[in-house]
């Protein structure tokens, strides 16, 4: 029976799916490994489940030909933090779940979408403090989407599951910045992403993560920006340069900003914690029982396949 590492807790179905298959080993904190446990990892087991955080680099791998551990299933779609070239070189395989998740995340960002613009969290926060004295004709008057205009930043499976969202939900006009042009169900503009973040009101970064989006929402697009327009961060935090939009909503160059995710998870930059035109998710993107374990669930196959000497079905080339 294949060895296999799960380097967090999992959900019970996906556990017992995998102790079904494999002599397993969960590891128990919910911290990422550090490249200590990877390079253990790599030489003790057969294969690992990992997630966010379990950063494989060329130097986790620089001390093995070919280690035992022959696949990395991530639990979860987006891999920036796994180094697939690198993988390759050692002969590992690299899998993830994508599909499972695109729905969720689509639905934390139309929540932080509206959340924003009506400032929900605003008057949370009014009501949580006992300072709501009643209604009024003028109170937190937020920005009404319905027609507005959304522009998506990566046009993907996930990007797509927004924009339909915002289209056929709310009767929104969608642009959109992608490298290439996409055929959809419905009126969509694409745009160079400098024009995408001038004409839209709302701008949804969906884009995957990785070194040619790194820093891609930067001074320069917030700027572009017009100044009522409220950005929503629901792929990876590095896209967005966080010390560029602190910027941009201290100078009120923008009107708001919703976000997942942060450049420096699960650290936030103290300022954006005192604004409260931004609303501030713990990357709840896939957060609920049922993409959870389906997650887990295709991640178990990605192994099962891979042991069986089978096709990955979610083989990261």
């Amino acid at each position: 029976m294949k060895r296999v590492l799960i380097s967090r807790p999992m959900p019970p179905q996906t556990l017992a799916a995998a102790e079904e298959l494999f002599d397993v080993e969960v590891r128990p904190s919910n911290k990422p490994m550090s490249s200590g446990e990877l390079r253990a990892g790599f030489a003790v087991y057969d294969g690992m489940m990992v997630t966010l955080g379990d950063t494989i680099t060329s130097e986790t791998l620089a001390d093995f030909g070919r280690p035992r551990c022959k696949i990395v299933a991530n639990f979860g779609v987006g891999y920036n933090h796994i180094d697939v070239a690198a993988c390759a070189a050692h002969g590992v395989t690299v899998s993830n779940t994508p599909g499972a998740v695109t729905d969720a995340t689509a639905d934390i960002a139309m929540t932080l979408m509206l959340a924003t613009a009506r400032r929900a969290g605003e008057g949370e926060r009014l009501v949580r403090a006992g300072k709501w004295e009643g209604w009024h004709p003028t109170q937190l008057l937020g920005m009404h989407v319905t027609g507005k205009t959304v522009g998506i930043v990566g046009m993907g499976r996930i990007g797509q599951a927004i924009a339909r969202r915002c289209h056929f939900g709310f009767g929104m006009s969608v642009i959109y910045a992608n490298r290439s042009d996409k055929a959809v169900d419905f009126t969509a503009t694409q745009m160079p992403l400098d024009q995408v973040a001038a004409k839209a009101d709302v701008v949804i970064v969906a884009a995957p993560g990785g070194e040619e989006t790194h820093h891609l929402i930067n001074a320069d697009v917030l700027g572009s920006m017009q100044p009522h327009a409220i950005l929503v961060n629901i792929a990876r935090g590095n896209i967005v340069d966080e010390a560029a939009l602190v910027a941009a909503l201290s100078a009120g160059k923008i009107g708001g900003a919703g976000l997942d995710v942060y450049e420096h998870e699960p650290k936030v930059s103290p300022e954006l914690l005192k604004m409260e035109n931004v609303t501030l998710f713990p990357h709840l993107g896939t957060s609920s029982q049922e993409v959870r374990e389906e997650m887990g669930l295709m991640a178990v196959e990605n192994l099962r396949a891979y042991f069986a000497g089978e096709a990955v079905p979610n083989r990261i080339d």
